[in-house]
């Protein structure tokens, strides 16, 4: 399979797919090495694919959607009720951000859509007995949400403030 051809192999995979790809995967798709997925995943950044990678792989991300940065601040305890909040009302918890005053900006991916993934990265943080990001700020951290409308990231917006998370809209 000529470069050319297994990049397009690529992307066609990563727009079908509904969950994360990993590298693995793709290259056993492919048949080449992981090695080569990440040099042809690079070359298609380059070229303007928009490919997000996730702590599950890799994503083709769709741009007719709306994205907003919301600051909010919450106990350990309510990480599930926020996220859960955020997903069930159609948005994507795409990272989760703070910044600190000796380690400046940190961001960490989530790529949450549902439940589900909300679940699997609370067991991940439980598992590996990590603490939150925003843990080293008092709480105080930000979110990354993207949603199909602005209207859904305004619904958004308005439970998380009713709930008592929400600090303020970034952007």
């Amino acid at each position: 399979m000529s470069a050319e051809h297994r990049r397009e192999t690529i992307i066609e995979i990563l727009k079908t797919a509904a969950v994360p790809v990993s590298g693995a995967e793709l290259s056993q798709k492919c048949q080449v090495s992981r090695q080569i997925i990440v040099q042809d995943i690079s070359w298609l950044r380059a070229a303007g694919c928009q490919i997000l990678s996730t702590t599950k792989g890799y994503l083709l991300q769709n741009s007719p959607s709306c994205t907003c940065v919301l600051k909010v601040q919450h106990t350990d305890e309510q990480i599930e009720d926020e996220l859960n909040t955020i997903v069930d009302l159609g948005g994507t918890v795409l990272d989760v951000s703070v910044y600190h005053d000796v380690y400046g900006y940190l961001n960490a991916p989530l790529y949450a859509t549902s439940r589900h993934q909300v679940q699997t990265f609370l067991e991940s943080l439980k598992q590996r007995k990590a603490n939150p990001l925003k843990n080293l700020t008092a709480d105080v951290h930000c979110h990354t949400i993207e949603a199909d409308s602005d209207h859904t990231l305004t619904m958004i917006e308005q439970a998380l403030q009713k709930k008592g998370y929400l600090l303020q809209r970034v952007k």
